[in-house]
């Protein structure tokens, strides 16, 4: 248990490296490669800060830097303000600019951000990235879903006027709905290409992302394929193996308590004795045979959290071909469909941290480090093509962030920019500091808040 547990934060932690490594180097090299075109010296690259890891002197004369604290960078440009000028460098520092190539300095770095994560959809629709209809399993009694009439078995293709291939799209269109008082969504029966509309009254709508999904919060199950409680697989040295079980035995009852015809009842039950024995009927060739097993102890995602585990897996059906698609494209058609979802997701962003203003989204929903980590750490275990939708979607963030109006941000420097273009004059040094600490705290605030909802989804 312990070895896998450090396993999981080793390799959460070196995904998260990676991920942000990759990000925070294209940022940088935005506001670098603009500086460099508009004539500033650039003195320093650095990837990460504090202690250097690793330095080299490049022939530009810029000193490249990667540092120990992997959550951001930065680049040192050539400056009066803070820099003592020689007369023949005077021309090639930053504040000797036009206030427009100042602009597109600081603006090159979440641009750089926005066409990067263009770039990786573009990647991620050329391999092409398997996904599943967004056909609706099951309807909840007494739902909002079941108020609005939606049917089970039916496809949903559009929401709230978003076209929907798949699960992922309907997800974003309905957060992006969240403080809407209703959501249209169009759905369609397999055997009928007549489109049914209906509305969802979401007035007064809300939940908890961390413990449950918009769908389930609707009263939508997306449809699974059937599973049994038939052992499909048992692992070599398991618990289960261990105990005499085998590859086709029915599950029927744990210490006497019937699970047969629910997997998630067995599986359910069994977490519920870590180290325990227990005694488990199966059926085998026509015969009912109890075995006594002791499922080992796994830790879960809370702190303190252990759950019972036997190595086993179940039978499942396979997915209907008619529900199984590819999102993938031509080399031409993929530029259009990867910077579509760029503006949508991007879109997307901007609306929530409007509704964080507004209180439409809570500050319960922000996610710090340990939660960007995480998200790093399950795409990259799920292949190439999910790992380059993951670096899209924080690459989008990590630009819009730094549109922030806050005055330690990218944001901020381009609102004085702003401000002096309109005024013919600088903002005051005095106002630009004073800002500067604000903005520290502001940000500081956020990360705090971040950090303090990733603690209580791991400890509560």
């Amino acid at each position: 248990m312990f070895d896998f547990v450090w396993l999981d934060f080793l390799w959460n932690t070196a995904s998260f490296i990676v991920a942000l490594g990759i990000l925070v180097t294209i940022h940088e090299y935005g506001h670098f490669w603009v500086a460099r075109k508009n004539g500033v010296k650039v003195e320093r690259f650095s990837v990460g800060f504090g202690k250097a890891l690793w330095r080299k002197k490049g022939q530009d004369g810029t000193e490249y830097v990667v540092a120990l604290i992997p959550l951001g960078g930065y680049v040192k440009m050539l400056d009066e303000r803070v820099d003592d000028v020689c007369e023949e460098d005077k021309d090639k520092t930053f504040n000797s600019k036009s206030v427009y190539q100042r602009i597109a300095i600081i603006a090159a770095g979440p641009l750089a951000n926005f066409i990067f994560a263009a770039f990786a959809f573009y990647l991620m629709f050329l391999i092409g990235m398997p996904s599943i209809k967004p056909i609706i399993g099951s309807i909840k009694t007494n739902s909002i879903a079941q108020q609005a009439q939606l049917s089970e078995n039916s496809e949903i293709v559009s929401v709230a006027g978003k076209n929907t291939r798949d699960w992922q799209d309907v997800n974003l269109a309905i957060i992006g709905e969240i403080g809407s008082e209703s959501i249209e969504v169009k759905t369609k029966n397999s055997d009928s290409q007549y489109v049914e509309t209906r509305v969802l009254n979401t007035k007064g709508w809300s939940f908890s992302p961390d413990k449950i999904s918009a769908l389930t919060s609707l009263g939508i199950t997306p449809y699974r394929p059937k599973v049994y409680n038939e052992l499909a697989q048992v692992a070599p040295k398991s618990p289960a193996e261990k105990a005499g079980m085998q590859v086709g035995d029915k599950l029927l009852a744990i210490n006497g308590h019937a699970v047969e015809g629910s997997w998630q009842t067995f599986a359910k039950e069994i977490k519920q004795y870590p180290e325990q024995q227990v005694i488990i009927l199966i059926e085998r060739s026509g015969e009912k045979v109890e075995l006594n097993v002791t499922p080992s102890a796994k830790e879960g995602t809370k702190q303190g959290e252990v759950y019972g585990y036997l190595g086993v897996s179940p039978k499942v059906d396979s997915w209907p071909e008619e529900y199984e698609i590819e999102l993938s494209y031509g080399p031409i058609e993929a530029i259009k469909e990867s910077v579509i979802r760029t503006w949508e997701l991007s879109a997307l962003t901007f609306s929530m941290i409007g509704k964080l203003i507004t209180g439409d989204v809570s500050v319960k929903n922000l996610s710090g480090p340990i939660g960007i980590a995480q998200g790093a750490g399950n795409s990259a275990g799920h292949g190439l093509v999910y790992f380059l939708g993951f670096l899209a979607l924080i690459s989008i963030n990590l630009g819009i962030i730094n549109l922030l109006p806050l005055p330690v941000l990218d944001g901020g420097h381009l609102l004085y920019y702003l401000i002096e273009l309109l005024t013919g004059k600088e903002v005051p040094e005095k106002v630009q500091e004073t800002g500067f600490k604000f903005g520290a705290l502001i940000l500081l605030m956020l990360m705090a808040t971040g950090l303090f909802n990733d603690f209580s989804r791991v400890l509560g």
